[in-house]
């Protein structure tokens, strides 16, 4: 293997790393769930991807083939972060109502679909009465 990719995958393992342990200190250090919800999602998403990428490098320059264990793991890891980060996000948006007016206006003539009632609900109706009607 060529000193330049070495220098490459090392420094992808060692930035990888870096967001990481950014990760969780933000995970650990931030003082609520929402402030907390983006150290994982961002740094330490970001910072395993580098690691993987690093590893792909490696072994398609130790072995010459692209290894798809970590192409893989990196799509599954890419995929899922967003999707349970917004999932934990709207679970804590239901169980604390009381920060709705802390929002920010969505600038369309519906509010907030977790708070205000969409399109097709009647006024006045929360969006479980519209869904039990239909």
């Amino acid at each position: 293997m060529s000193f330049v990719l070495e220098f490459i995958v090392s420094l992808l393992i060692v930035l990888g790393g870096v967001f990481v342990l950014v990760g969780s200190v933000g995970l650990v250090k931030l003082p609520d769930l929402m402030t907390r919800l983006h150290a994982p999602t961002k740094a330490t998403t970001l910072g395993l991807g580098g690691v993987l990428l690093g590893s792909m490098l490696f072994f398609l320059g130790a072995e010459g083939e692209l290894s798809i264990h970590e192409v893989l793991i990196t799509l599954f890891l890419f995929i899922t972060a967003p999707v349970s980060a917004h999932f934990i996000a709207k679970a804590w948006l239901h169980r604390h109502p009381e920060h709705k007016g802390e929002l920010s206006p969505t600038g369309r003539r519906y509010g907030w679909s977790t708070y205000d009632p969409g399109p097709g609900d009647q006024v006045g109706e929360g969006r479980r009465d519209a869904v039990r009607r239909s």
